[in-house]
């Protein structure tokens, strides 16, 4: 077998599942029931309700990747400030890379860096990989224990991992890392 020497051999523990990684699962459930549906009749509601607390029952304890979550009663202000910050950053992002593909004298020197990331959690660092994919201009390639990937379309001349990272993964990782693991 071909080594590309990416491959870990660590494993990440994970947490024990409580009643709140239930509960999350649950909610979970039924916002996805009630988005899929599109409508709040009562009889949806209590359909939902009842698949999403069945759904939980029998598959809950498999969702461990939601042991990564920080409970506390400001998450869902941190989960807003991220995904304020997310679409300034992709708003941003999208004109970067529009001018560059309509200006043929603007630079493109695409590479791969490797970036660390302080986010411990798998469901931590699957956000934080999704994050920099969905910004145009760079692709996460592979996620391995703190590091990820990434394909930059354009690097400057010189980077190191560490400045990597401050470009590219710490604006997200510092909202991330309000209510994730």
């Amino acid at each position: 077998m071909v080594s590309s020497g990416y491959e870990s051999d660590t494993t990440v523990q994970h947490n024990a599942v409580t009643w709140q990684h239930y509960a999350l699962v649950a909610t979970v459930s039924m916002a996805l029931w009630l988005l899929l549906t599109g409508s709040f009749d009562q009889q949806e509601i209590i359909t939902g309700a009842v698949v999403s607390v069945l759904v939980t029952a029998v598959f809950g304890a498999r969702f461990t990747i939601f042991t990564g979550f920080r409970f506390s009663w400001l998450a869902p202000l941190h989960i807003l400030s991220y995904l304020a910050n997310f679409l300034v950053a992709l708003v941003r992002a999208n004109f970067d890379l529009a001018r560059r593909v309509l200006s043929p004298s603007l630079p493109i020197r695409p590479a791969m860096v490797e970036v660390r990331t302080a986010l411990t959690s798998p469901l931590g660092k699957m956000l934080l990989a999704n994050t920099i994919t969905l910004t145009p201009g760079t692709l996460t390639v592979d996620v391995i224990d703190d590091r990820l990937l990434i394909h930059w379309v354009y690097c400057p001349e010189g980077m190191n991992t560490a400045q990597a990272t401050e470009q590219i993964a710490t604006r997200f990782e510092k909202y991330l890392s309000r209510f994730l693991l």
